[in-house]
């Protein structure tokens, strides 16, 4: 075992300050480093160091590599603990890690490298026997051999951007005479975003749910599942809702995928925390895998309420060289159900950064509220929107949503607007308690 004494966190907002409870907890020092229009959020008045990294703009600070660098050799850390989003997925950033002698808390290069392409990932996973979404078999080269694998596969279709995410180049096909226009809008919105304009294809399911499967890997081949989330409740492909279990799946589809994702995770030698998405198709009962995240969620906190296992602690015992615990040990329990609560109008979901007048978090038994957020703090206008995550435990999916609706009553952030009374109108939604949507919902209502 190598023990992590210093662990720095490259990454800002609520999961830093998550991160840095956790490595304090475990006895290590935590090391925060920050931009200028961050110098005085909470995460960098608790931690053991900080260092200012750059001006408030992301390219200038949490995506400067070598300034994060630096700030681990001036601190003498060990390791970097990247988050989600910023540097977390960046195959560049770990290598750089480990040519300075810092230990990356996350996967290999290689089983990043494999999952980052989207048309790749998909060719690994058929390759293991992992049910996918009928499409191309790789890139798609021009729109002619578009037209006619649509063809093969029916419509609808939607062609994808290989580097895509937070869904930008993607476009729906519902009929053969609007493939050239929508492939070539596809292709060029991909350019713009992401410097790579390869396309990939698919079959189109209609009213899908967004399941994922959390699992750890460790560096000794043992992989575990923590359970399920379903993710469904999604705005532009961007998630506002989730939680564990998935209801809306029986015990054998259940059990078969979790088995599907520890075997996929196998497959890659995967090492550290990672989720494996899949389109449920409800109809006829069954889940394609549609990508792997190589990093920790924004929503692995409801898996966290349901298993008891801190998913950060984790990552970290990874890193030092220790063993999972066996797939027999743990246990789920009850229902969890997270809100992302963002600086956003609540309606038309516009951003709306500035100060904090008045914040009052909610408590209680089983009530947990992730944020980095206190009373006079300004949101700034340079990063995403998140103020916090609120989410609730309890014995069954009905109850906890009786507790998320207090939960968010109890709730004040005064001065901006937020998206909690969204959250309160979809928990007091028929539609939502019953269970009745899936991931195109709020596009139709």
């Amino acid at each position: 075992m190598r023990e992590l004494k210093k662990i720095l966190i490259a990454n800002r907002g609520e999961i830093a300050l998550r991160a840095l409870r956790t490595i304090q907890e475990m006895g290590k020092q935590a090391i925060v480093v920050h931009s200028t229009a961050d110098k005085d959020a909470l995460y960098v008045k608790y931690a053991d160091a900080s260092v200012c990294i750059g001006g408030p703009r992301s390219s200038d600070s949490y995506l400067n590599i070598p300034a994060i660098i630096t700030a681990c050799e001036l601190t003498e850390a060990d390791a970097i603990f990247p988050g989600y989003g910023f540097l977390s997925e960046s195959q560049n950033f770990v290598e750089i890690c480990a040519k300075h002698g810092i230990k990356f808390i996350g996967p290999s290069v290689e089983a990043m490298t494999l999952m980052s392409d989207k048309s790749k990932a998909k060719q690994v996973m058929m390759r293991a026997g992992i049910p996918v979404v009928p499409g191309s078999d790789g890139a798609i080269a021009s729109v002619e051999e578009a037209r006619k694998l649509a063809a093969e596969i029916g419509y609808p279709v939607i062609i994808k951007a290989a580097a895509g995410g937070g869904g930008r180049g993607m476009r729906v096909v519902e009929r053969e005479e609007d493939i050239e226009k929508l492939f070539w809008s596809a292709e060029s919105e991909a350019m713009s975003a992401f410097g790579d304009g390869t396309m990939y294809m698919e079959k189109y399911i209609t009213n899908p749910r967004h399941i994922e499967v959390q699992v750890l890997g460790d560096e000794h081949g043992h992989v575990v599942h923590i359970g399920e989330r379903d993710c469904s409740m999604q705005r532009r492909h961007q998630k506002l809702i989730e939680e564990s279990p998935a209801v809306i799946l029986d015990e054998p589809t259940r059990k078969s995928l979790h088995e599907t994702a520890v075997r996929a995770a196998k497959a890659i030698g995967y090492a550290s925390a990672g989720t494996f998405e899949f389109l449920y198709d409800s109809k006829d009962k069954k889940f394609y895998f549609i990508e792997m995240n190589t990093r920790l969620q924004v929503e692995h906190t409801v898996s966290e309420m349901r298993s008891g296992l801190d998913l950060i602690e984790w990552m970290i015992r990874i890193a030092q060289g220790e063993k999972l615990l066996p797939q027999s040990e743990i246990k789920f329990s009850g229902h969890a159900l997270e809100c992302r609560i963002t600086a956003e109008d609540s309606k038309s979901f516009m951003p709306n950064p500035g100060k904090i007048t008045k914040y009052v978090a909610p408590g209680g038994r089983n009530v947990r509220m992730d944020s980095h957020v206190y009373e006079g703090y300004s949101v700034p206008p340079y990063y995403d929107s998140m103020i916090g995550k609120l989410i609730v435990y309890d014995k069954d999916r009905a109850r906890a949503i009786a507790k998320m609706k207090v939960a968010l009553d109890e709730l004040i952030i005064g001065g901006i607007k937020s998206t909690r009374d969204f959250h309160l109108r979809m928990m007091n939604n028929p539609d939502f308690v019953d269970n009745n949507y899936d991931t195109n919902y709020l596009a139709k209502h």
